[in-house]
């Protein structure tokens, strides 16, 4: 059974790396927004109170994680247009493995999420940025970031499916955006009131954004944090993974 699964999966997939074909300006957005925000926060809005060390070594860690957080409509819509136009029926007629289409569209999701990844590291880099870490580190600092990724990605397929429709999405999709902003992604708790401080520290993506940063060891990492970056992802994924499973087999039923 799960060689079925993994083969409609992977066909699923290439469906969906169709589509970047199709629709090159969609991914080119997708990849050329993050950057930005990199450079908007880097020089026209960065400073960096209360940050120690260089702002830009605070500042690319927070934006590969706010990047991972953002940018999921494209997904939500892809899920709820195929729900909307009885593709998903058809592909139920077919002899394939049930979920197949969920996890083709999150397997693509993330090998363009890897590529922004790349692509926003090499701004940081051509920036300043400089990661004083050894290729463990560095691995383990990418791990995180595409590991919340994946968690983000089920809870927008969630939401999708919840929504149903396309033009709901973007109202849906704002409820992703204060875990993105209430996070220690563009500036220090420190900076902030006490008790906004204290918010933003138990913002998943915070407990990322300074993993990360402890790896790559810039300004704003603390030890300790990687087993929090790991455990609010796979809390996340065994809430709202089997809810999207269950919810896409129901709207089937």
């Amino acid at each position: 059974m799960s060689a079925y699964v993994l083969t409609d999966s992977w066909t699923m997939t290439r469906r969906e790396l169709a589509h970047w074909a199709r629709q090159p300006v969609q991914v080119v957005v997708s990849l050329v927004f993050p950057v930005m925000l990199l450079l908007m926060f880097g020089y026209l809005i960065g400073g960096g109170r209360a940050v120690e060390g260089q702002y830009v070594d605070y500042l690319v860690p927070g934006m590969l994680a706010l990047t991972m957080a953002f940018g999921l409509e494209g997904t939500m819509v892809g899920v709820t247009q195929d729900l909307n136009k009885g593709v998903i029926d058809r592909f139920r007629s077919m002899p394939m493995a049930d979920g197949a289409v969920l996890v083709g569209r999150s397997a693509a999701d993330m090998l363009q999420s890897a590529i922004g990844l790349v692509v926003l590291i090499g701004v940081g880099l051509a920036l300043g940025w400089r990661p004083h870490a050894g290729p463990g580190e560095f691995l383990g600092a990418v791990g995180l970031l595409l590991l919340f990724r994946f968690a983000m990605l089920w809870v927008g397929i969630q939401l999708a499916l919840v929504a149903g429709r396309p033009e709901l999405v973007q109202a849906v999709q704002i409820l992703v955006w204060p875990v993105g902003f209430l996070s220690n992604a563009l500036a220090t708790p420190a900076a902030m009131p006490d008790w906004l401080g204290t918010v933003v520290q138990w913002n998943p993506m915070s407990q990322t954004a300074t993993a990360v940063r402890d790896l790559f060891g810039g300004p704003g990492g603390e030890s300790g944090h990687v087993w929090a970056a790991v455990a609010w992802p796979l809390a996340l994924l065994a809430v709202f993974f089997p809810l999207a499973v269950r919810r896409f087999r129901a709207l089937g039923g």
